[in-house]
């Protein structure tokens, strides 16, 4: 393999005139999509754009952001995908840390653009909708020929995403073009292979690496069909499943509690689905035992990490436990590990209740064992594979943090708390960051944190997770107002809604007088989360 696009170019020459992309009421062949990816390619080379480049996808799941991902690669650029809810000082340090030469956005995200890009390298400003002064319409950029493919090694870096550390600073992850080739492959088997028939739905957002890796490229290099979704809506979701015969969903814990919870449920048919997903945060056991009993389709959960292109573990067909992440994808390794990189003993089977003890699922069930310390059979989830990141963009020191080498491999910290059992099941019980996982999304509360702190009205100020039915989690804000503070609850909110994507903002917002610290001065989050349970 030269190029992560020569994938899809065998689909197109194997199905030129089958649907590649549905969107609304138009219909994209494999060969009519192969061509407008061709002309973006061609757009980028005359404007001085190639190998190695970064190319900025700042869109919702549209059309335009296949062809421009597609094109991007076919060019031997690196895309750089973007959050569409961003805001200006959100995008600011991506554009200028990437050193991205073009954008690609909607013409009503241009002003965010046009704000900050005296800042970065953008030299091209292209737009989707409306024609917008600083942008190129889409259309227009496009060129009237083709370009061809762009020789690239499997090693080469293709696409740059951005993923926040305990700092609340993004990181560029660097995936390569086997990173992501092998992703969706494995992907696919476990799912006993994407036939060319299957229906893709694209309810996961092509910014981020589930959605882009798993389902798109999923869907177009075996000749499938990806229909995207810009913004999530149960109703629109299940309608679309039942009347297109959607076989495929991937989604998160969110959108699956928003279908159990739709008050019309019972009424739809979801019975072309043959193979449903769930990742991106824990799945609540009641939510995947109702969507199984409402709609029929086996409901499977998976287990990854941006890094990791992002799929590490799955339950599939072939293996399955519930309340597990799965076991790892052949070809991968994992393990749990302690302080001092020595692996953890395995319990017998899971999952462990640690109240109760291991709840044993062999014959429908069994005695409960004797209350187990979780402390004690937990330790850190490390995994080596091909999909795992080259590293950090431009971080020698986060990448000497996030690999150990050992045993004749290379060790990605996930920094997540779990167990395995003797079965080779896997599972997470913890996250060793603060991190927040809401609706799928992550929060860092460092970078809430850092945003409330700039209000003239707050003194001091900590973000925590709290447990949302719908959400899984949700985030909280404690702030210690000042003296002379007039803003309110509600008007911090929305301060922060105006700064940053709307799943970040803090949906509940207590002011307190002080925060719980230690004699050091750090904020006891632990504290806090205990206040709120």
């Amino acid at each position: 393999m030269t190029n992560l696009v020569t994938n899809v170019a065998e689909s197109v020459e194997q199905r030129p005139d089958s649907p590649a992309i549905v969107f609304d009421d138009t219909e994209l062949s494999y060969e009519q999509f192969w061509t407008r990816a061709g002309q973006f390619a061609q757009a980028l080379a005359n404007h001085g754009i190639g190998a190695d480049d970064r190319v900025a996808i700042y869109l919702p799941n549209l059309p335009q952001f296949v062809t421009a991902f597609q094109g991007t690669l076919r060019a031997g650029g690196i895309v750089v995908p973007m959050n569409p809810q961003y805001k200006a000082r959100e995008i600011s340090h991506l554009l200028s840390d990437s050193g991205a030469k073009a954008v690609v956005t909607l013409s009503a995200n241009v002003p965010a653009v046009a704000e900050v890009v005296d800042e970065t390298d953008v030299e091209q400003v292209i737009s989707v909708g409306d024609e917008v002064e600083d942008a190129t319409d889409f259309e227009a950029f496009l060129a009237e020929d083709t370009l061809e493919i762009v020789d690239r090694a499997d090693d080469d870096i293709a696409v740059q995403p951005y993923t926040s550390g305990t700092t609340g600073t993004p990181k560029g992850v660097l995936l390569t073009h086997d990173n992501l080739a092998w992703t969706a492959k494995a992907n696919s088997e476990l799912i006993g292979g994407i036939d060319p028939d299957d229906k893709l739905i694209g309810t996961l957002p092509l910014f981020h690496i589930y959605g882009m890796s798993v389902v798109m490229n999923g869907a177009l290099f075996n000749g499938a069909a990806y229909y995207p979704v810009p913004e999530w809506d149960a109703t629109e979701v299940m309608t679309m499943i039942e009347s297109a015969g959607i076989t495929v969903m991937f989604g998160v814990p969110a959108m699956f509690n928003d279908m159990i919870n739709h008050p019309e449920a019972e009424a739809f048919d979801l019975s072309s689905l043959r193979f449903v997903n769930s990742g991106g945060s824990s799945l609540p056991m009641e939510v995947l035992e109702r969507f199984e009993e409402l709609f029929g389709p086996t409901l499977y959960e998976g287990y990854g990490l941006t890094e990791t292109s992002p799929t590490t573990h799955a339950n599939g067909p072939d293996a399955r436990r519930k309340g597990s992440i799965g076991k790892p994808f052949d070809g991968m390794d994992a393990k749990i590990v302690d302080d001092d990189f020595e692996p953890v003993s395995r319990v017998e089977e899971g999952p462990i209740d640690e109240s109760v003890g291991s709840k044993t699922q062999r014959g429908g069930g069994g005695e409960a064992a004797e209350a187990v310390d979780l402390t004690e059979i937990t330790g850190e989830l490390v995994v080596s594979g091909p999909n795992v990141m080259a590293g950090y963009y431009g971080l020698p020191e986060a990448n000497e943090e996030a690999f150990t080498e050992a045993d004749g491999q290379t060790w990605f910290h996930t920094g997540d708390i779990g167990y395995w059992d003797e079965d080779g099941f896997f599972y997470v019980v913890d996250r060793e960051k603060h991190m927040i996982v809401t609706g799928g999304y992550n929060v860092y509360p460092r970078e809430v944190e850092e945003l409330l702190f700039e209000h003239e009205d707050i003194a001091d100020a900590a973000v925590v997770g709290v447990s949302d039915e719908r959400r899984g989690e949700t985030v909280q804000a404690l702030v210690v107002p000042t003296p002379d503070a007039e803003a309110t609850p509600e008007e911090i909110k929305e301060y922060c809604l105006e700064n940053m994507a709307a799943y970040k903002h803090p949906r509940e917002v207590e002011f307190v007088e002080e925060l719980p610290r230690t004699t050091t001065g750090k904020v006891q989050k632990f504290k806090i989360r205990g206040e709120n349970e």
